[in-house]
């Protein structure tokens, strides 16, 4: 009998159930315990406890009875529990809590006496204030520490002593309008302080971040790329700021830059930036350039220049850009596109040239291109010298032109298509459009196709689907069939000289 039960109660903890689990809870094992919509922490909860995860709940105040029989505490995460305050030495005996999150709380400060066992510590969306001197005091195993969405105004080493092993450093959407340095930080490698009020970085600031790897300023008033940034950074984002423009002599010290984000800034210019030369991807949409930037990393793979005022394409551009895979031209006003532009770019492909102003598919694009997206260009029709050499394309959207006709020819010389974006153009709905569609989907292209805008009595037709217009084809080409068998009998002597061009509309349904 005994055994019977000890046999059922191995049973139900491997269904995950433990039987003195406390209500509107689940104890997974004796070392998970995750609860929901409580007023209290629940007494009762296995002392054996690593990881209590409480959310969606009413606790207003956070006790040290709450969790004194907790000693094997390791995790603790207070999730949207509308908790305002925290007791005085409340976490202080858990010797080995390793990670504490109280996010989406009502938090006015850092709780005190947090344990030195303290690795992980995110107190995000609350509403911290101020930050002192002691909050912080005696963690010297503290790796990261987020206080992003809180009320903070200002970030100073005189006032605030970080630990000096903190390696993760987030105080995004905050109030800060200030910050001091230098910040004593040596093993700091990831530092974000987006979407605060920032006008101004200090030289100092960055004197003991040599090991930074990871810096974001994006979201502030930043008229200008803080200078003595650290020579060990990887990635610098500063989007949606005020930069006017961006002095690259200032940082060509930063020989490991790979990531620059500079979009949604005020930018007319760009020059210099060769001078960081192993930077692989560029970010510069939504500026005000005018003109492609001149003498760009030679290393670059990613360039993105979206949203801007862009008007030519040129050879000169890109002849040095080989290792370039990714080109965002969208949104710009390109009438012009010299022929062979990207021959050079021998890895591009992706291209965007959405929404501008070409007349025409550009010509001699690499042949290593994946994805070409035209959308809303005005372009009229499709040459196959445009696409011959497009061996690898996949992916071609020319959705919204003014595209009427398929040249059946330029699309067959594309043996990898797979998708091909069609619609919002005003097509003649012949019959050699939908032969077209028969060849294409055949090959297992994917197509969307539109609406008709031509004949009349097909306008707002699907082409890709009407039933109609197919049997109307249909009949016109056995008539076709029939027509041809005639004339053989009667003419024999021609059977050499009888050929079908499949691209005119002889056999357009309009034609009765």
């Amino acid at each position: 009998m005994h055994l019977l039960y000890a046999f059922l109660v191995l049973l139900s903890l491997s269904d995950g159930f433990y039987p003195n689990c406390p209500g509107r809870c689940s104890c997974d094992s004796v070392q998970l315990v995750q609860c929901y919509r409580l007023t209290e922490v629940p007494s009762g909860i296995p002392s054996t406890t690593k990881k209590l995860y409480i959310s969606h709940s009413k606790i207003q105040h956070l006790q040290l009875s709450n969790l004194t029989q907790m000693l094997a505490l390791e995790d603790f995460i207070l999730l949207a529990s509308g908790t305002e305050s925290v007791e005085n030495d409340t976490f202080k005996t858990l010797s080995t809590l390793k990670t504490l999150e109280l996010w989406k709380n009502k938090l006015r400060r850092v709780p005190s006496a947090l344990p030195t066992s303290l690795e992980v510590l995110k107190l995000n969306d609350n509403s911290i204030y101020v930050l002192h001197g002691s909050d912080f005091e005696g963690l010297k195993k503290l790796k990261i520490l987020e206080l992003k969405n809180n009320l903070i105004s200002s970030l100073s080493p005189s006032m605030l002593s970080f630990p000096a092993s903190l390696q993760s450093l987030m105080l995004d959407g905050n109030n800060i309008e200030s910050v001091a340095g230098p910040l004593a930080l040596p093993q700091l490698k990831f530092m974000s302080m987006e979407n605060n009020k920032l006008h101004l970085i200090p030289a100092s600031f960055f004197t003991s971040l040599q090991s930074l790897q990871f810096l974001s300023f994006s979201g502030n008033f930043l008229t200008r790329i803080p200078i003595n940034l650290p020579k060990s950074l990887l990635s610098l984002k500063m989007e949606r700021n005020q930069l006017k423009v961006v002095r690259f002599r200032d940082m060509k010290h930063l020989e490991n830059l790979s990531h620059l984000y500079l979009s949604e800034n005020s930018l007319t210019s760009i020059e210099g930036a060769q001078l960081l030369a192993n930077l692989t991807t560029l970010e510069l949409s939504q500026n005000q350039l005018q003109m492609l930037p001149l003498r760009l990393p030679v290393r670059l793979q990613k360039l993105d220049i979206s949203n801007n005022l862009i008007q030519r394409v040129t050879v000169q551009d890109f002849q040095d850009l080989r290792d370039l895979k990714h080109l965002f031209l969208d949104n710009n006003i390109v009438s012009l596109f010299e022929a062979g532009a990207l021959q050079k770019c021998s890895q591009l492909s992706n291209l965007a040239l959405e929404q501008n102003l070409l007349l025409s598919i550009p010509l001699r694009l690499p042949g290593t291109l994946a994805r070409l997206d035209l959308k809303g260009n005005a372009i009229q029709d499709i040459a196959e010298r445009e696409l011959k050499d497009l061996k690898q394309l996949q992916v071609l959207n020319l959705r919204n032109n003014k595209i009427s006709a398929l040249d059946l020819k330029a699309l067959e010389g594309l043996p990898r298509l797979r998708l091909l974006y069609l619609d919002g153009n005003p097509w003649n709905c012949t019959c050699s459009l939908l032969r077209a569609r028969e060849v294409l989907k055949a090959k297992g292209t994917d197509v969307r196709g539109g609406q008709c805008a031509a004949p009349a009595e097909r306008q707002g037709e699907s082409w890709m689907s009407s039933k109609k217009i197919m049997r109307q084809c249909e009949h016109h080409l056995r008539l076709t069939e029939k027509s041809k068998e005639t004339k053989k009998k009667t003419k024999p002597e021609e059977h050499s000289s009888i050929r079908i061009n499949i691209d005119d509309d002889y056999y357009d349904y309009e034609i009765d």
